[in-house]
């Protein structure tokens, strides 16, 4: 059975909207968080934008109710219309037992079938320390990273991993999400990396993960 993982990028007033489509569909897992666009003053002069908080609504689901809530995220939220938020899929490789997939796919008999390993997008993970997202964020926009949200958080590293990598997890961090065409990902994680990386001040380190599907994409994400 495919499940992937659904990411929702939104104004903080869509959080019951978004919560009422996975009741309708049924989804058992929602997750809500916190965080802030990364537009610049001039970007949001430009577009005639506010730079409003984000809220950033995760959840897992089947390939069909994954096909079911875009199309209703299209429909009820116009998150196909670039301004009204991201909603974005993660294929998930494996999960841990069957009660825990009985859990995520509300009891449904197990189906076959992988999924596919081509992708246009890829998320980029950036996790850094906390008031330097900005100059990450500008550095990646030198490689052509167009916008991002910032998520807020604190780590759980070891002495022996900043002693060893010159990172330091156990302290307040920002986490940097950046959805890039997959063309432009190699170039946005060098460009934070050479910039901004283990090392400098924002002791920023970075991963991507593939996205299957993708709506409301701009070249500014307010």
């Amino acid at each position: 059975m495919e499940l992937n993982y659904i990411i929702s990028i939104t104004d903080r007033d869509q959080i019951q909207e978004l919560a009422t489509l996975f009741q309708n569909l049924e989804l058992n897992m929602g997750l809500i968080m916190l965080g802030k666009g990364t537009a610049t003053s001039e970007q949001l002069s430009i577009y005639g934008l506010t730079n409003t908080e984000k809220a950033i609504v995760s959840t897992v689901a089947d390939t069909e109710s994954t096909k079911r809530l875009i199309r209703a995220a299209k429909r009820k939220l116009f998150m196909d219309i670039p301004g009204n938020g991201i909603m974005l899929t993660i294929p998930i490789k494996s999960v841990g037992g069957g009660r825990t997939l009985a859990y995520l796919t509300g009891n449904k008999a197990p189906t076959g079938g992988a999924p596919a390993m081509q992708f246009e997008h890829e998320l980029i993970i950036a996790v850094l320390n906390a008031g330097y997202s900005d100059a990450v964020m500008d550095a990646a926009r030198t490689a052509g990273a167009g916008g991002g949200t910032v998520l807020h958080a604190r780590g759980t590293g070891t002495k022996q991993a900043e002693k060893f990598f010159g990172v330091s997890l156990a302290e307040e961090k920002d986490i940097l999400y950046i959805v890039a065409p997959a063309g432009q990902k190699a170039a946005i994680m060098s460009a934070i990396n050479t910039t901004t990386g283990a090392g400098t001040k924002a002791g920023a380190i970075c991963f991507s993960l593939p996205v299957s599907d993708v709506i409301g994409l701009r070249k500014v994400d307010d």
